[in-house]
């Protein structure tokens, strides 16, 4: 299987479709959570109804009852009226005529004592008595043989006095109870009907909403299409294109002014390219032609030419020419490099700067190299970047310098502060920062170099900044100085 082919196969690749199917799904499950809310809080508030209904009824009864009045018959839901001593009800209606309750009560006659008022809830299951249907209304309400919810309360006969009771065609002593059938078929129908309501809502809403998520980022994603097709025509040889940076502020903008950004880095970066491998190409020829012209005239009069002279010349522009290698090479790898990634080794500076003043071969014999420094002066990196670091100054101290050269190691604060000072002609403040470039060598400098290559400043600022260092020329009224700071590192001896 290819890399870049996508694993799920459904999944679209388009990331507007993507967006849209995303937006739908959120969608479709905050819909379906809503639905379900709205579901059952319908069914509850239309089930509530339905028993404050039934329940308003029961008092009603309970009142009609009370005066010693047969309740009206065609009541709004199903109730009866049930006595003990007695076979048939005492009265009913609202719809359990079907159930032909005048021959026989249909639900039970109370056989515990209760407390007269007292509203009570409870599943009752009414039976299926097919034998007594009357034909005229039937079961119209299809109660028989199902469970209902059913509002009962107990009424003595005894408080209502024995002409009441008469009237109502009960015993002195008989206990009356009420039943009222609670009917949700309102609250089933309202949630079915708001359940239609919100499939198809939820339905339209989903195909709305994918919709527009998709032309949405569609419109959003144009500024994107432009961009990728500009960057599509950018190459290595001439990444001089920029992308047009929407005026709109959002997250589009911030990404057009990332990518001009980076081509103006990559521009950069292939311009110091091409100026580093003109440069080198330059300081290559130089040696090169001199080399060449020596052995050419030496070959063409071999009966006349100096040899050990040419030897000489020819030894002296090959050291120069593997220098300017070595040089190149150490710049290649430090590029490749990431900054601040130097090694942590405990390397002390003034130990590495009085070495190399002992060590140094002085080009001139008026020249003195010294070294001043109090005490050690601990730091972190490779000791053999820092040497290479100390050197390059040193070297370029010595082409310059008249008389004297002077490192200087301190410990201020939390750096390290090396100084190289010498007493040469000096740098204009307007090349402070030149001289630290490739290849760069001052016309001064150029008249009195003795085989620089014109990339030890470079190196040297180079391994500075790898080691969260900095390198600057500081100003001076004679010669030149080059300042070196770098992180400080606790002495071992003190800890």
């Amino acid at each position: 299987m290819n890399a870049t082919e996508p694993h799920r196969r459904w999944w679209p690749r388009s990331v507007r479709a993507r967006t849209a199917l995303a937006v739908a799904s959120t969608a479709a499950v905050i819909l379906a959570g809503t639905g379900w809310w709205v579901h059952h809080d319908v069914h509850r508030q239309g089930t509530r109804i339905a028993e404050e209904q039934a329940e308003r009824q029961l008092w009603s009864l309970c009142a009609q009852l009370r005066q010693g009045a047969v309740p009206d018959p065609t009541g709004t839901l199903p109730y009866e009226v049930v006595a003990s001593g007695r076979r048939s009800a005492v009265a009913y209606g609202g719809g359990m005529d079907g159930l032909d309750p005048g021959t026989r009560h249909v639900l039970p006659v109370p056989s515990e004592t209760r407390e007269p008022g007292l509203l009570t809830i409870r599943p009752l299951r009414i039976p299926d008595r097919g034998d007594h249907k009357s034909p005229s209304n039937g079961d119209w309400l299809g109660l028989a043989g199902g469970t209902h919810t059913v509002m009962f309360a107990d009424i003595g006969a005894a408080a209502l006095g024995g002409e009441k009771a008469a009237e109502l065609g009960v015993a002195a002593d008989a206990r009356l109870r009420v039943y009222v059938v609670v009917l949700p078929r309102t609250a089933e129908k309202i949630t079915e009907t708001t359940d239609g309501v919100l499939l198809r809502a939820g339905l339209v809403s989903l195909v709305l909403i994918a919709a527009a998520a998709y032309f949405t980022v569609r419109v959003a994603l144009r500024p994107v299409e432009a961009i990728r097709a500009l960057t599509a025509s950018v190459t290595a040889s001439d990444p001089r294109e920029r992308v047009t940076v929407p005026a709109t502020g959002h997250e589009i903008t911030a990404l057009a002014t990332t990518i001009n950004a980076t081509l103006q880095r990559l521009d950069d970066a292939a311009a110091r390219q091409r100026r580093f491998v003109a440069d080198a190409a330059h300081e290559l020829r130089s040696p090169l032609t001199t080399l060449l012209a020596s052995l050419e005239v030496a070959l063409a009069y071999p009966e006349r030419a100096d040899w050990p002279a040419t030897a000489t010349t020819a030894a002296r522009q090959t050291r120069r020419l593997q220098a300017l290698a070595e040089d190149l090479l150490l710049l290649a790898r430090l590029d490749t490099r990431a900054p601040g990634r130097a090694e942590a080794e405990l390397v002390d500076l003034t130990a590495t700067a009085s070495r190399l003043t002992e060590q140094y071969p002085l080009p001139d014999s008026q020249l003195t190299l010294t070294c001043d420094s109090t005490a050690p002066a601990y730091t972190r990196g490779n000791p053999d970047a820092y040497e290479r670091l100390l050197r390059n100054l040193v070297d370029n101290a010595a082409r310059h310098a008249a008389h004297r050269i002077q490192i200087t190691v301190r410990n201020e604060d939390d750096r390290v502060v090396l100084t190289v000072h010498d007493d040469g002609p000096g740098i204009p403040a307007a090349d402070a920062e030149r001289v630290f470039e490739r290849f760069v060598r001052l016309d001064d400098a150029r008249s009195r170099d003795q085989g620089g290559t014109g990339l030890g400043l470079a190196i040297a600022r180079d391994l500075a900044h790898r080691h969260q260092g900095t390198l600057t020329l500081a100003p001076r009224t004679l010669g030149a100085c080059f300042h070196l700071s770098v992180p400080r590192a606790a002495d071992p001896a003190e800890g």
